[in-house]
Formats: C-alpha cells, structure tokens, sequence
C-alpha cells in the first residue's frame, strides 16, 4: 500500500457522481403482474418508468413532467391499475395507459394530491388532497367524468388510504397537531356505500390508535377478511391483524424491532400482502439493518427470506405469482430494484448507477454503540476509510447527522459517507437518542431535548472512537442538514473546540422564526422538540444557535437554498451576519433556486467540491 496523508486519497467517488446519482423511490406491480413500474429521480427531476415483460424498460413520463402531488414532504406520487398507471402531478391526478397513450387528467388544479389508491374494481380512486392549510380524503372516478368529492375531513393530517376489496370500507390513518405521525394517530374505517353513484360514508369509527399510539400502512388483505397495520403500542412498531367482522386485533410480531417506519412522507411500505391472502411480506429493522420475513397467515410462523447481500430494503410489493419486488441496497452496494421469487431466487430488475466502482474499493459499515456520559446508549453506523492507502496514526473523522430528527440513518449505500470514506475519512453516521428505529422510548428521549442528547451522543461517540484508537480525536468534523444542521450549529457553541469544522446545510438557527414561518407538516413540531411557545420562551432562546453565535470559533461552511420552504434562507442569513459582527467569517453559499436539499447538477458539484477543498483546508493541512 502507498504512503498518503488521510483526506487527500484519490477517491473513485467525484464530485459529478454525487450529482448524477439516481434515487429509487418506489416500486409497485401491475395488478396483472406483466408490469414493473416505479419512480426514480434522476438529473434533478422524477420519472416514472416501467419494465413490461421481457421488453426494454422505458420512460414513461419526460423530464418535463414534475412527478408529485405538493403535499408536505411529498410521497405517494402513483399506484398502478392493470392497464393503467395514476400519477399526481402538480395539484392534479392523471390517468397513463401503462403501454400507449396520453395522459388524461382527471382533477382540477388546485392544491396538492398524494397516495392515489385504486379500488378494486378499477372504478374510484381515493386520495389525499390538501388546499389552504386544510386536508381531506377525497375520491374521484378513474374516468374524470365526475367532479371530485370528499369522503372524510375534520382531522388536520390524513394518510395512506386503503380499499376494501369489496368496496365495502375505506381504511386510513389521520392526526392531528401538535402530534406528528409518529407520536400518535389513529386508524379510522370508513363504511360506505354507493354502488352505482359516487361512494359516501355511512359510518366512521376509529378502530386502533391515539394521541400516544402511531398507527403505520392499513393494508386490507386481498380477500378482504383481514386489516393488516403496524401500530407501536407495545414500544416497537409490530405487525398487527385487523378482523372487521368480528372487531378483533391480533398482534402477529414482537421483539425490540422495528417493522414500520416514521411517516416523514405520504405511501410508505413496510409490508405487502401475497395475493392469495394467505401470507405477508414484511421488512424488519434491527439498528438500522433491514432483513426480509414472510409471515404466515394460517400457522402464524414468520420466516426469513435469505437476502445476505442487502441490508437496506424498502418498499416491498408482490406480483400475483408472488414474486416479489423491492428496493435494496447495502453499504457497498448501490441502489437496485430486486425481485425474490417464491423458491427464493433473487433476481436484479434494475440498477440505479452503473456501479462501476467494485464493494471491495468502498467501505463497509459497522453497526456500533457506545457509552453515553449519563450511563445510557447510543448508537450509530461506522465506516472506516476505504482505499488502498495508509498512514500513520488514526484517520480523521467526519460524524454525519440526519435530518428530522425524527429519523434514522440505515446499512443503506450511502454516497456522501462512501464521498468521505473513500478519500481517508473515517465516518460516523449518528443515530442519537431520539432516532427512530430503536423503540419508541428511545425515540421519545428527544421530547423537549432537541440540542441535547443529539449534541451530546455525536461527541461521545467521538470520543469513544478516539479512545478505542479507531479514530484522530483532534481531527474532528461535523456534518449535517435541516435538523442536523441545527445540531452541527449547537456542537459547536456547546463544545467549542471539538469540531474543528462544522459542515451546515439549510440549518435551523432561530427557533421562534422556525415555529412561525415553517410549512403545515412541521408548525407545531417544535411543541413537542421543545415544549410551546409562550411558556417554553427561554428554551427557544437557549436552542437558538442565532443567539449564541459568538461562542462558534471554529472553521464553518454553509450552504442554503433561496426558495426553501422549511428553512427559509433568512435563517442562514442572520447567523451568518452575526457571525461576521463576532469577527468569524463562515464559508457561506447560497443556491438559487434550490429548496430544502440541492437538486440542480452544478450546485451538487459545487457543494462537495466546496466541501473538499474545506476540509483538507482546516482539518488536513490546518
């Protein structure tokens, strides 16, 4: 191996590949299994593509088509018929033959769409709709011929509609502020009728869930004898069985996983019901590992489905023939679109990249945990640097911090982690108290602790690392967005001098600006990060990095988009002068035209080439 200073190894990783990365959303079978369809996001924008038999996979919507309805952080963009696809689109719902045809529109333009859901009989579509801060669940008929109507309304968030396959019930979860949808919603069943006219509810009950249970992904079984859903009552997100006729809840998993996921968007899947009704497929995480299980429904036995390479999946689906289909991915291994056959032979459907870079040149994660300074746990990702070069002593490191921070951070191909890793960084990808994934206990140590815990658990982490000699403690740099951002901000005015760089993007920094100007989805959120204003005045103040700026003395970048509705650019601006009144000039950059998170090509290269020349600046040749 050749002798080269940490950070400065010629990576295979450029700053053009992170800006030409695919990223697979979803994928959903065709009711009559002859077609794949999913979305990827690609060049900047969403696409719809699909693989029809053994022909060529094409697109099927342009570059010139925006792919998502406008409702909260998106999601639930289609759902597939047999023939036909139904997308949303900017505020409307469209209808696209899977194999020819135009378009055809099928709601007006007018506030946002999400989580198309077809009915069994090809006849309706329920969805959700949202328009001046007020969401229904609405229903329209697959031919457009009729003007929309509202099926239920009242609650402040609905989600995830489901069809009986009769006809006879419409399931759907719904909440409201100042909850999230992790912290507690409720599963309503609508009865309907309306055979021959538009289908209007005769009864709503709420059947699972409250202000304290999270209810996830009601999914009616094919035959309609069973509710399938995950609800955290128990501390972990289990896997349970609804019996509309006899009113009874059956819990089919246990154990300190996890099976269903935080609901940050519309049409997450965790599970997907085989077509005879008789068995469920369903992802399980275990500290941010996914494997796959199929449960049987009549000897109430779950099996592993043997998946050694991926252990990263999402978005499960199966065929009518019971092949399954699934994104996955591992730390080495790029996004793909498996399929699982019933004798378990596993099959890859489409690659996200070309792959060109071999596992073996990139760096293998680590699930690791350590110690925190009050006796409790915490718990994160390691990667270690990925090349083939050495250099004396332990390697520098770059502790990245998710978003939310409601959330969690995965054995999933990372790019940014493989960016730092494979140039001699070694990476820590944090899941602090208050990350999802490890039971709802541990997700809730974040009420009214935002700015702590995960402060605290990324310098722990650190320094454990350090005094396993895994890690250069001096060596230190923090990463991270939106809330994570945030959290890179904090480190730096609690533990000044630790992190020797601090790497913001869209960061919060003045909470009382962040409680009024944020979008629907996350305007009473801060209630339960940090307890409600007026009363929780002082604790705003004191977690306002805008407000403490002057205790930052370390090297800082920040990058900010100029339209982003969550954090508005006037949160960087203010730190930013306020920084440069305390004689601390930060690296600043703004991108216009960019919203919460980078999109366009050039501003992505720019970014991490910005943040390369960074680092070897104040960490590697400080």
């Amino acid at each position: 191996m050749t002798n080269r200073p940490y950070g400065t190894w010629p990576s295979p990783i450029s700053p053009q590949d992170m800006a030409y990365t695919t990223r697979l959303n979803d994928v959903q079978w065709s009711l009559n299994g002859q077609a794949l369809i999913w979305s990827e996001r690609r060049d900047g924008t969403t696409r719809l593509v699909a693989k029809i038999n053994d022909l060529p996979i094409r697109d099927l919507t342009s570059a010139e088509t925006k792919i998502g309805g406008g409702v909260g952080y998106g999601g639930g963009d289609f759902c597939v018929g047999k023939d036909f696809i139904f997308y949303c689109s900017s505020g409307r719902l469209y209808k696209m033959g899977i194999n020819h045809g135009a378009p055809q529109s099928l709601t007006p333009k007018y506030g946002g769409v999400a989580s198309p859901t077809l009915s069994s009989d090809g006849r309706w579509l329920a969805y959700v709709h949202t328009y001046e801060g007020q969401d229904v669940l609405a229903v329209v008929d697959t031919e457009g011929k009729a003007w929309p109507q509202k099926l239920a309304s009242g609650d402040d968030f609905v989600m995830q509609p489901s069809w009986h396959p009769h006809g006879k019930y419409l399931a759907y979860v719904a909440w409201n502020v100042p909850n999230m949808p992790w912290n507690g919603t409720e599963l309503r069943l609508l009865t309907l009728d309306g055979t021959e006219t538009v289908p209007h509810v005769t009864q709503t009950r709420t059947i699972a869930g409250d202000e304290d249970t999270a209810i996830f992904q009601p999914t009616f079984s094919p035959n309609g004898r069973y509710l399938a859903y995950v609800s955290d009552a128990s501390g972990f997100g289990q896997l349970y069985l609804y019996d509309p006729v006899n009113d009874q809840h059956k819990q089919l998993t246990d154990g300190d996983y996890e099976h269903g996921a935080p609901a940050w968007i519309q049409g997450l899947r965790t599970f997907t019901w085989s077509a005879d009704s008789g068995s469920i497929v369903f992802i399980r995480n275990s500290e941010g590992v996914c494997t796959l299980w199929r449960y049987d429904i009549s000897q109430g036995t779950a099996t592993q489905i043997p998946l050694e390479d991926y252990t990263y999946l999402n978005q499960p689906d199966l065929a009518p023939d019971g092949t399954i289909a699934v994104l996955a991915s591992s730390s080495t291994i790029p996004g793909r679109i498996i399929t699982i056959t019933p004798e378990n032979e596993v099959s890859i459907a489409h690659y996200a990249t070309k792959e060109r870079v071999a596992p073996s040149k990139l760096s293998q994660v680590e699930p690791i945990q350590w110690p925190t300074r009050d006796g409790q746990v915490a718990y994160g990702l390691f990667s270690p640097p990925a090349g083939d070069y050495e250099e004396a002593g332990a390697p520098p490191i770059v502790v990245l911090i998710h978003g939310g921070p409601t959330s969690q951070r995965f054995a999933a191909f990372d790019e940014t982690a493989q960016f730092f890793a494979t140039r001699g960084y070694a990476v820590l990808q944090v899941n602090h108290r208050g990350s999802t994934g490890y039971g709802k206990a541990y997700m809730n140590m974040h009420k009214g602790n935002w700015g702590i815990y995960d402060v605290q658990d990324a310098v722990d982490a650190v320094q454990y690392l350090a005094d396993e000699g895994r890690v250069d403690g001096n060596r230190t740099a923090i990463m991270g967005g939106s809330a994570g951002g945030f959290t890179v901000l904090q480190a730096m005015i609690d533990e000044p001098g630790f992190f020797k760089v601090g790497i913001c993007s869209y960061g919060v920094t003045n909470q009382f600006s962040l409680a009024m100007d944020t979008h629907k989805f996350e305007a009473r959120y801060s209630d339960w990060l940090l307890g409600s204003l007026p009363e929780a005045a002082e604790l705003y103040r004191e977690r306002s990095p805008l407000f403490h700026a002057e205790k930052i003395k370390d090297a800082l970048v920040i990058f900010q988009g100029s339209i982003d509705p969550v954090v508005p650019q006037s949160q960087s601006d203010s730190i930013v002068a306020t920084l440069r009144r305390a004689g601390n000039e930060p690296d600043y950059h703004i991108y216009e035209g960019e919203g919460h998170g980078f999109r366009k090509p050039e501003n992505v290269i720019h970014q991490h080439e910005t943040i390369e020349k960074f680092l070897l600046t104040h960490l590697i040749y400080a």
